[in-house]
């Protein structure tokens, strides 16, 4: 069986990285002799999605199962789409993991134990203020937060 493994280093005696999407390598290895293929995490560095693009990579080189630190949410749902298990709380070294597996030391995790990402006022469609500027000009806040700004000195707005 194939298994996927969230790495820090490109062997099997590498840390077993914390971090599923962000991680830097993920180490597949084949558990009937212990071989393996090396990939870099091209997803570490997307600014959003990256645990669901991590999570489509794993499976489309075939793992049946994922050994890693954390997981989201977003994540979990993909590789239960794909009849994916995924085992959450791992540290130590890939091969120590990949034992403990086979050795049917390891539970399939049942959920993430990562919280849904917090959706930024921006990004939810949220977030008009009104800006005021106080001294003795008037100032021009656009307000991108969630509240009224009111600016303090010669000339200057705090309206954000």
């Amino acid at each position: 069986m194939k298994v996927a493994v969230s790495s820090s280093g490109q062997d099997l005696n590498s840390p077993i990285d914390p971090r599923f999407g962000r991680c830097a390598y993920f180490l597949v290895v084949e558990t009937d002799d212990m071989s393996f293929k090396v990939f870099d995490n091209q997803s570490a560095a997307l600014g959003g999605g990256a645990g669901i693009q991590s999570a489509q990579f794993v499976v489309s080189k075939g793992a049946r199962a994922v050994i890693t630190g954390n997981c989201g949410p977003n994540a979990v749902k993909a590789f239960s789409a794909a009849g994916t298990d995924v085992y959450l709380g791992n540290s130590g070294t890939v091969q120590e993991a990949v034992q403990k597996l086979k050795n049917g030391e390891l539970t399939p995790a049942a959920k993430a134990d990562v919280p849904e990402p917090i959706r930024s006022a921006r990004e939810s469609g949220m977030g008009r203020g009104i800006g005021m500027g106080g001294g003795n000009r008037m100032g021009r806040g656009g307000g991108s937060g969630g509240g009224m700004g009111m600016g303090r000195g010669p000339g200057r707005s705090g309206g954000r």
